[in-house]
């Protein structure tokens, strides 16, 4: 029987608006059955783009690195290095890096979740 572990440097990094992104677990990686997770990286100034939500499920964001602010449903609020953020089912939500260094996020989703998965909303955005 084979340890279900994987190596974040092993995985082909995708570039997405604003974020580069590693599916770390998901059903073809590691055989998860009820999660994903991926992890991205943010320079300073992106946004992960286009505002989105998870109809079937939902996200949790922990910052590992850097700083900057979460829209959810229309409400900002800023996050730092160590913060972990609930994004609801369904609910409308993007993260721009704020800060003067890389963010590095790493996201969970229950039930797991793809690209395929999210309902995008090119109109969203934060407030100015």
């Amino acid at each position: 029987m084979s340890v279900p572990i994987v190596h974040e440097g092993d995985i082909e990094e995708v570039a997405l608006p604003g974020r580069y992104m590693r599916w770390l677990v998901n059903a073809e990686r590691l055989g998860a059955k009820h999660l994903s997770v991926c992890t991205i990286r943010v320079a300073p100034g992106e946004k992960v783009r286009p505002a989105h939500a998870h109809p079937n499920g939902e996200e949790l964001i922990y910052i590992i690195r850097g700083s900057g602010r979460v829209l959810i449903d229309g409400a900002v609020e800023s996050v730092k290095e160590g913060a972990a953020v609930l994004f609801p089912q369904g609910s409308v939500h993007m993260l721009q890096n704020t800060g003067g260094e890389e963010m590095k996020v790493i996201c969970f989703f229950a039930p797991p979740s793809n690209l395929s998965t999210y309902k995008f909303f090119d109109d969203v955005d934060f407030p100015e």
